[in-house]
């Protein structure tokens, strides 16, 4: 079960990692405003907005990541309170964003979280 577990933590980090590149890096990028259906104007004007956004999502994959590398007691506590970050923001952005968020971002972070705890 802890192999399922880390895979699915493992797999929400890249999620975010990805998150991270599109609003930091690739915010004007065709590819990337179609993702998040904003039009070039927005997407000019939100760059700043979307670095600092891409940012926290850096941060989340890294308390992840972390969370993989540690292991253990310490490993177990950095996955759920992660986790249990990335169901907030998940949450968050579908009430306030687009529906979508709760299968890209909220869904996954609880099947992680549920394994992880089932694990432990």
């Amino acid at each position: 079960m802890q192999v399922a577990a880390n895979i699915v933590i493992g797999l929400v980090a890249a999620i975010h990692a990805y998150i991270l590149v599109l609003e930091m890096f690739l915010w004007n990028t065709p590819r990337t405003r179609k993702a998040f259906g904003i039009e070039p104007e927005l997407a000019e004007k939100t760059v700043v907005l979307a670095a600092n956004q891409g940012l926290y999502n850096g941060f989340l994959a890294a308390g992840l990541v972390w969370a993989l590398i540690a292991g253990g007691t310490t490993g177990y506590q950095f996955a759920v309170f992660f986790l249990i970050c990335v169901i907030i923001a998940g949450l968050y952005g579908a009430a306030t964003a687009s529906k979508k968020i709760i299968f890209v971002q909220t869904l996954p972070a609880a099947v992680g979280l549920v394994l992880a705890i089932v694990a432990h």
